[in-house]
């Protein structure tokens, strides 16, 4: 059974940094795609960034490019998203999510956590 597990989330102040967990287990984390997406009250889910199975590629949503700093341990099965000045419109539940292909379209991704809420204060 494929399991996503995201943490870190939390309230904190405009201007302010949070950094987000995923732990990943019953999957060949290794071989994904694996990427964040977000959603705010009463709005779409959308793409935030993404990371290729070996690292060697990184996507980022053009609202948090030079904020957010996605990685990867293929070892301890694990991505991180290290969110730095964040914004109230950052505010959203971020979810995690696993797939093969086309890493900026939610649709594509095959396994996704429960998300973990992000609130952003001004």
């Amino acid at each position: 059974q494929v399991q996503l597990v995201e943490s870190g989330g939390g309230l904190v102040q405009a201007g302010g940094s949070l950094r987000l967990s995923c732990a990943s287990s019953g999957l060949t984390f290794s071989t994904y795609i694996v990427g964040w997406f977000r959603q705010a009250p009463e709005k779409e889910r959308e793409f935030v960034a993404a990371i290729s199975w070996n690292g060697g590629s990184t996507y980022y949503a053009n609202s948090v490019k030079g904020r957010f700093t996605i990685s990867r341990d293929n070892a301890k099965k694990t991505l991180t998203l290290q969110m730095n000045s964040l914004k109230p419109e950052d505010t959203a539940v971020y979810y995690c999510a696993a797939g093969r292909t086309y890493p900026t379209t939610a649709s594509r991704y095959d396994h996704w956590g429960q998300g973990t809420q992000v609130t952003v204060s001004s």
